[in-house]
């Protein structure tokens, strides 16, 4: 999937496991890095963890 700068998402999982954010959790997309499937976000929470999507990290739109 594609993402653009602005797309707002939702958390559905993330291998982080010291992040407070949990599923549900909605962010707003900062930037894509599609070469290395990084997902760059800036949280409602005020976190901005980046979602690694090769890795297990997995967003929905909101």
């Amino acid at each position: 999937m594609t993402y653009k700068r602005g797309d707002r998402i939702a958390l559905i999982h993330t291998t982080d496991p010291h992040t407070k954010l949990k599923p549900g959790d909605e962010g707003t997309v900062r930037r894509f890095d599609a070469s290395l499937s990084i997902l760059y976000v800036d949280w409602d929470s005020g976190s901005t963890l980046s979602m690694l999507i090769d890795d297990g990290d997995e967003v929905r739109a909101a």
